[in-house]
């Protein structure tokens, strides 16, 4: 090209290319090139300070957009990834395009470089904007901008800087990945077909849900976890039970039967898609994970606040208090119930306290976009269903069901993010359900064109089977051969089931669940729950003891110790919270352990506990309880948020796997309890009968008559004698303090 550069008419054009070739020579013409070098030698000896100044600034002006354009893909990315399978075209998000840094498309070869990005390599702003493109707007979206911490921004943000190409990833990994989709979508097919109309809340659309139990799970040993516990709602269950817990396809497939009678102790039994179940996976490398799934009712997110409990408890019993890595707790939701549902906050509130942190939760969140017949527009009035994590600072890792692969990577991420700093973390999972809410409900009638679409749609698990058969990863004999492997299986277990059907009632295979706890029958007498004077002198001895040079309080002292010690000697009478510390230190030199947590419950709402004492100077904590004898058990006194739910359903599930612990949850007023109804109605009074298992948790619900109101005045004792049935509870309304210490100690002395 002939340039000509006397005239010197188009000052613009000379500029611009000047800009060009001093961040690339070879972007501009050979004639432009000699002349800007000859300039640059002519110039260089005359270089004054103001020349090197508006160099430097043209330099720092344009690294500045430069890692403008990054941290916009890094905040911003996720607006336009392709997460939704279902989209047709992907978002667009006018604020990462060129113009908003002052690009124009002629700039594409300029070579760039971010500190922020890949290390600061050199490319291409083409290149660059690639790679930003792959990394935070392909089939994942990522948000992790708004945690304050730097040191876990930076990360997450290089660890999504590895995601690996498609190309790179190991055949043995890909098979792994479409074995587990065949294998899913095996099962809801045959369910389908051989139980046609029989609700079983399928998984079908979502079936990358396996992907991520599976990735999870084979990366547990070699991350320090030993076992997993684990709460989810209907959808998808049923598969995960079979597939990931290995809960007998035998089982499974009776319980579809309308003969099926579970064989239980006592009790109404639930639904087969409410179930929990317990078992332990042995890994190809011989390490051996425990899984525990919490049944569950159909009220959505109820169970969250229980698995974390349970994990609490497991991590105590497996002796990893400190660092709670360990025990896994894994939560499955809903998008519409994750976003609706105030438990689901209150338990993530839960997260980082004291007294009701497990180390971080891998949430689950199966988007299939739509809750029964309701829209995400009419569901949410925030841009994601995962929005409410963002109260705890949890990274939200968005993907596209469709993409195996993304799946995997997403779920690597997630499990290491908990392992390193032990907080939760989110994957909302984007799919679809190809059928309506349940088998005999028609979606069409009010999704008719998102259900057209559905309907035309291969599912993932045949998208990846051909994906992998065009790169020549697999084989046809292979796929087909992975795919009658589960067929059969499938088939051969119930032909066997229905030749049991056949049989005479008393020849029938008994199936029982696993997580069924079995009891003697009740009965009301007990041990005796008194103790020797020389007990309660230890007790009180160490209630009314400070260690030296710790300055108590004067009136504490006063009201407190000095009392106690007074009440003592004079043989009488005890208050009732005298009698309650005097149960609980009895159980303590016993060897029980006690855990209360509640509202205020360190001092007491009404100022009469005072478990925990300070320092009047240094503000210093002291359990005067834990201090007993040399030994004894330990005792945990929390002061919870301020949540009934979440924390009475958080200590419920503690109860559940450590019944040698007296477990109690205060409320603030016994009226109180009503925000907590969902729990007591759905766990505490009816999963005896509905799962077989027992709780000894202890309701504390302080009320009376003190003037204070309506609110304030009975706990609502007749509602829960409603509840009564069967010996499922207890309502002890006690009026002296002799009646408090001694039911107090005959919850831990009789059967459990």
């Amino acid at each position: 090209m002939r340039t000509s550069i006397d005239a010197r008419a188009n000052l613009d054009l000379i500029e611009e290319n000047y800009r060009r070739w001093q961040q690339n020579p070879e972007s501009v013409d050979s004639g432009w090139s000699a002349f800007f070098e000859g300039f640059e030698l002519g110039n260089l000896p005359q270089r004054d300070g103001a020349a090197v100044a508006e160099a430097e600034a043209r330099e720092a002006a344009l690294q500045t957009r430069i890692d403008g354009l990054v941290y916009a893909y890094c905040m911003l990315g996720h607006t336009i990834a392709r997460v939704d399978p279902l989209a047709e075209t992907p978002p667009k998000n006018p604020l990462l395009s060129l113009s908003e840094f002052g690009f124009r498309e002629s700039d594409l070869d300029l070579r760039v470089s971010s500190k922020f990005f890949l290390d600061n390599r050199q490319m291409t702003l083409r290149e660059m904007i690639a790679g930003l493109e792959r990394i935070y707007a392909d089939s994942i979206g990522s948000e992790f901008m708004h945690i304050q911490d730097p040191r876990i921004r930076e990360w997450v943000r290089r660890r999504l800087e590895t995601r690996p190409h498609k190309h790179s990833t190991p055949r043995e990994v890909q098979v792994a990945l479409l074995r587990a989709l065949l294998e899913a979508e095996s099962f809801e097919i045959f369910l389908h077909t051989r139980y046609a109309g029989q609700k079983r809340f399928s998984l079908q659309g979502a079936e990358s849900l396996m992907v991520i139990l599976e990735t999870i799970l084979h990366r547990c040993p070699d991350g320090g976890v030993e076992e997993i516990c684990m709460g989810m709602a209907h959808r998808g269950r049923l598969n995960v039970l079979a597939n990931f817990l290995r809960k007998s396809l035998k089982v499974v497939f009776t319980e579809f039967s309308e003969n099926y009678i579970p064989d239980l102790v006592a009790g109404n039994g639930d639904v087969k898609y409410h179930l929990g179940y317990h078992s332990v996976r042995r890994l190809a490398s011989g390490a051996e994970i425990e899984i525990r799934l919490s049944g569950n009712p159909s009220h959505l997110e109820a169970v969250d606040p229980v698995v974390e409990g349970k994990a609490r408890a497991r991590q105590r019993i497996r002796g990893d208090t400190e660092h709670r890595r360990k025990v896994l707790p894994l939560l499955v939701h809903g998008d519409a119930a994750f976003i609706a549902q105030g438990i689901v906050a209150e338990t993530l509130n839960l997260s980082q306290l004291h007294g009701y942190s497990t180390g971080g939760t891998v949430h689950i969140v199966v988007n299939n976009q739509i809750g029964f017949t309701t829209l995400p527009k009419d569901a949410r009035s925030s841009q994601y269903a995962t929005d409410v994590a963002k109260m705890i600072e949890a990274p939200i890792f968005h993907v596209n069901g469709d993409d195996p692969l993304a799946v995997k990577f997403v779920s690597d991420m997630a499990f290491d993010f908990r392992q390193q700093f032990g907080r939760d973390v989110v994957i909302d999972l984007y799919s679809y359900r190809r059928y309506g809410h349940n088998e005999g409900d028609e979606p069409s009638f009010t999704q008719p064109d998102l259900y057209a679409k559905i309907d035309k749609r291969p599912s993932v698990t045949q998208l990846y089977k051909r994906e992998l058969l065009e790169a020549g990863t697999l084989s046809e004999d292979d796929a087909a051969s992975l795919e009658t492997e589960f067929a059969l299986r499938l088939e051969m277990t119930r032909d066997e089931v229905n030749a049991i059907e056949k049989r005479k009632a008393s020849e029938k295979a008994k199936f029982r669940e696993s997580t069924a706890i079995f009891q003697p029958e009740y009965t009301s007498t007990s041990e005796p729950t008194a103790i020797s004077e020389k007990t309660l002198k230890t007790v009180v001895d160490g209630l009314t003891r400070v260690p030296e040079g710790f300055e108590v309080q004067p009136k504490i002292k006063r009201i407190v110790l000095d009392h106690q010690r007074k009440v003592f000697e004079e043989g009488g009478p005890y208050e009732w919270h005298y009698a309650e510390a005097l149960a609980f230190g009895s159980l303590l030199l016993e060897g029980i352990p006690v855990r209360l947590s509640g509202q205020d419950s360190s001092r007491g709402t009404f100022s009469t506990r005072h478990s925990v004492l300070y320092d009047a100077k240094t503000g210093r904590p002291y359990v005067p309880l834990m201090h007993l004898a040399d030994k004894q058990a330990r005792i945990c006194i929390y002061n919870s948020p301020l949540s009934e739910a979440a924390v009475l359903g958080f200590d419920y599930g503690y109860s559940l796997d450590y019944p040698k612990m007296l477990c109690l949850w205060e409320a603030q007023f016994g009226d109180f309890a009503n925000a907590a109804q969902t729990i007591i109605d759905q766990f505490i009074v009816s999963a005896e009968s509905k799962w077989q298992q027992p709780s000894g948790i202890v309701l504390l619900l302080p009320h009376g008559y003190e003037g204070q109101g309506a609110e304030h005045s009975s706990a609502r004792l007749e509602r829960f004698l409603q509840a009564c049935a069967e010996d499922n509870i207890q309502v002890c309304n006690l009026t002296t303090a002799a009646q408090y210490f001694h039911v107090l100690r005959r919850q831990m002395k009789r059967e459990f």
